[in-house]
């Protein structure tokens, strides 16, 4: 790259592209369209591997700068670098930082295929992954069969590339492979991530014979609801029945019974269903490890009604103020206790490191403890297990820059010198006292969680 041209010249070149095809004539427009997309999708592919070569070169740095630490302190928190330039998840720049590792290293056909545009980073994943277990010699091999010449693979879908990755590797070593597996099954583990529209994606990673066996229970029960005449379609019977049989209390109605405390964060004037806009604002919901999802007014109110009809409610006050701010919390100990850990929680919802949508782990000191930092609202902040040991590397520091009178903000500044910031999400706010129907309700009865 010309170190004249600026990343801002190379925007506008491609944009003035894009926008000379969509100007042509209608006769042309079309092949021209298709053909400026399977450049920009080469494109993509090379900037890529640009990423991964920048991404080795600053480990390759961090790791000398810390030659004097311990081997396990050398590379902390550069994941959590990375991630924070791609803007994404620290999880995600931690699996990016691998894969460069990998392809620069031991990956040269891939890394190759990539700059020339061929090869997408989710198939050098898929590589990398699928050879994992083998020699260094092996996975060249492998490397150099599929990645050498584009046309080996030309055309192949993305399950037809893996396959063919794990049956080479397979064939490579079995013995590595069956070791391989053998440790897939003890990663074993079931996930929940929030979905659209107040639902949640549950996932299961299971052995194959068993995750078969699950589904298979699941359709025929399917099959045989809808062959008795069930009107629900087959994805909702199959969804229905992994609950019911997961859950095996039932309320009254045959409901299934959630014994898990489930956090629904709201205004006052949501729970009191008062008219116009106070009454309809979203609410926040989350259980333990679950990071909170907005709901609807109707729906919040309906969860807390049937909650509380089962006896399965209880009530926090945890009062904002007129802007949507939680009011302050502190403590004289080191560590955070319940309360105030409570009180993190609910205000900061995920982990607070910028593009970190995990849930909250750990309650941390802005300011560590050590360096005077206080056991209180404004000096904490809700982040997750990884964030908080990458935090703790050589030379990243955090202060808060905006308490109560806004968001509660905190400025992230990491070993290169980038400076990140991120805010507490909004609170719904309090109605006006003024506002509030005479006959309703009084201040002292509204909570604001349940």
């Amino acid at each position: 790259m010309d170190p004249a041209t600026t990343l801002s010249d190379l925007q506008q070149q491609v944009l003035a592209r894009a926008v000379a095809v969509e100007q042509a004539a209608p006769d042309g427009r079309d092949a021209a369209a298709v053909e400026l997309i399977d450049e920009l999708e080469s494109l993509k592919n090379t900037v890529a591997a640009a990423q991964a070569r920048l991404a080795v070169a600053l480990k390759g740095t961090r790791v000398e700068e810390r030659a004097h630490l311990p081997a396990p302190l050398r590379e902390k928190g550069i994941g959590t670098e990375v991630a924070l330039a791609r803007r994404e998840s620290p999880y995600r720049g931690g699996i990016h930082l691998g894969l460069a590792v990998v392809l620069c290293r031991e990956l040269p056909h891939t890394l190759a295929a990539m700059q020339a545009g061929w090869c997408s980073e989710w198939r050098a994943l898929q590589i990398a992954q699928g050879t994992a277990c083998l020699s260094l010699a092996d996975r060249r091999a492998i490397d150099a069969a599929l990645m050498a010449d584009r046309s080996t693979t030309e055309g192949w879908g993305e399950r037809r590339f893996r396959a063919e990755v794990d049956r080479r590797a397979y064939a490579a070593d079995p013995t590595a492979a069956a070791a391989r597996h053998r440790k897939a099954v003890g990663e074993r583990h079931t996930s929940l991530r929030p979905a659209a529209d107040g639902m949640v994606r549950l996932s299961a990673l299971l052995p194959l014979c068993e995750g078969v066996s699950v589904h298979a229970t699941l359709s025929r029960a399917a099959d045989s609801a809808r062959a008795a005449g069930d009107e629900r379609t087959r994805g909702q019977v199959m969804a229905d029945t992994l609950v019911t049989r997961a859950l095996s209390e039932t309320t009254a109605d045959g409901s299934p019974v959630v014994p898990v405390a489930v956090q629904v964060t709201v205004s006052d004037g949501v729970l009191l269903n008062l008219p116009g806009e106070q009454g309809d604002r979203a609410g926040w919901v989350g259980a333990p490890g679950v990071g909170p999802v907005p709901l609807c007014a109707d729906d919040v109110r309906d969860l807390v009604a049937r909650a509380h009809a089962e006896g399965l409610a209880w009530l926090r006050r945890l009062y904002v103020d007129p802007a949507g701010q939680l009011v302050a919390m502190d403590s004289q100990a080191r560590t955070f206790p319940a309360g105030l850990a409570a009180f993190l929680e609910a205000r900061d919802r995920t982990c607070r490191t910028p593009w970190c949508d995990a849930p909250v782990r750990h309650r941390d000191h802005v300011v560590p403890h050590a360096d005077g930092g206080a056991t209180s609202a404004v000096n904490g902040q809700g982040l997750c297990e990884g964030c908080n040991h990458a935090k703790e590397s050589a030379a990243w520091s955090t202060i808060v820059t905006a308490a109560l009178a806004r968001q509660h903000e905190v400025e992230t500044t990491t070993a290169s010198g980038r400076r990140y910031r991120s805010r507490a999400p909004g609170l719904p706010p309090p109605t006006s006292p003024a506002t509030w129907p005479v006959h309703r309700m009084r201040w002292s009865d509204f909570v604001l969680a349940t």
